[in-house]
């Protein structure tokens, strides 16, 4: 591929001017199974490169480790990069492999401070809600992240795995500038409500898992193609017969990408980049990935154009996936709808 840089857009009507596609970075210590620290830090200079500046991470990835591992990037090329990070999913101090969802003030603030010291940043560019605790009004949630802006800790808000309800509760406190849920050929359960509202806010969408966790991409078919501490191996859509009914799925998507001379991961990112113009507001996906030649790829399907055919072709997939995004279903805004 050529090493023109990738389009841009607005992070909604008050965020940042970002490259169209954002980089997950959840993998690069975290989640799916071991990585090369070495192999990750030019996978991020790379993105760099092809115009990524929008980079993903979470306080609880890897318990703090993903922003620490970051960081130095980070510090290399503040001026050039939009950091986003979230707050939400708890570590119990008793049991580290278990997640709590807290949207209380006190938090809150001691996650910002926390996150705020691993990045080694003085502000944080997008602070999200990682995930909804819905015995919390989400007006006070956001009440609380307000402060943070103005206290000059944040400079914008975000949202992730939000009900469109929620969006309009939230944006009624203050301007929201993106809500991240997860989005693809699999995963279109947000265009009923989530994307409509944001269109008429003026919110941008930031799908996460876009090549549904690498699964549209072929790498995998099944669980147990992967490491036993991939935490893929518990999603319902990855096991048993799920993941036979989902494997003969991909059939159009390949025949897609052949007719573009394309991979199959390519024409999955590139139906995503193409909802934007479908939905009549910004779409920045951030796959995740931990490979250079991945994000070069990935860069490579901001360029590609699907058409009404090829649209249709794809369009019934969704509707025929077995099994849900998640074991428990509380963790996502569907759950809520």
């Amino acid at each position: 591929m050529t090493d023109s840089r990738i389009a841009t857009a607005r992070l909604g009507a008050t965020g940042p001017e970002v490259g169209v596609q954002g980089l997950g970075c959840m993998g690069m210590s975290f989640g799916y199974g071991p990585a090369d620290a070495d192999e990750s830090r030019a996978t991020l200079e790379r993105a760099l490169e092809l115009g990524v500046t929008l980079y993903d991470t979470a306080d609880a990835y890897g318990a703090g480790e993903n922003e620490r591992f970051l960081s130095p990037f980070f510090k290399a090329h503040r001026d050039e990069v939009v950091i986003a990070t979230k707050f939400a999913l708890a570590i119990p101090p008793d049991d580290p492999t278990r997640r709590v969802i807290r949207n209380d003030e006190p938090y809150i603030r001691q996650a910002v401070e926390a996150s705020l010291r691993r990045l080694d940043v003085d502000v944080i560019d997008l602070y999200y809600m990682h995930r909804r605790d819905v015995n919390i009004p989400i007006e006070e949630t956001v009440a609380v992240m307000a402060d943070l802006v103005r206290e000059g800790k944040v400079k914008h808000l975000g949202l992730s795995e939000v009900t469109g309800a929620e969006l309009r509760a939230a944006q009624g406190v203050h301007p929201i500038a993106a809500v991240q849920s997860e989005w693809s050929l699999f995963s279109r359960d947000i265009e009923a409500n989530v994307v409509p509202t944001a269109r008429e806010l003026g919110v941008a969408l930031v799908p996460y898992s876009p090549l549904g966790r690498g699964f549209l991409t072929g790498s995998f078919a099944k669980a147990e193609d992967l490491t036993t501490d991939d935490f893929r191996r518990q999603q319902p859509r990855f096991t048993g017969e799920n993941a036979t009914t989902n494997a003969a799925l991909l059939t159009p998507i390949r025949t897609v990408a052949e007719a573009h001379g394309s991979t199959p991961g390519q024409i999955a990112l590139a139906w995503v980049q193409q909802q934007a113009a479908l939905h009549g507001l910004p779409v920045i996906p951030i796959p995740g990935t931990r490979k250079a030649t991945r994000v070069e790829e990935n860069a490579g399907a901001t360029r590609i154009v699907l058409t009404e055919e090829e649209l249709a072709l794809l369009d019934p997939i969704a509707a025929q996936v077995a099994g849900d995004r998640y074991a428990d279903m509380r963790f996502a805004s569907a759950g809520r709808e």
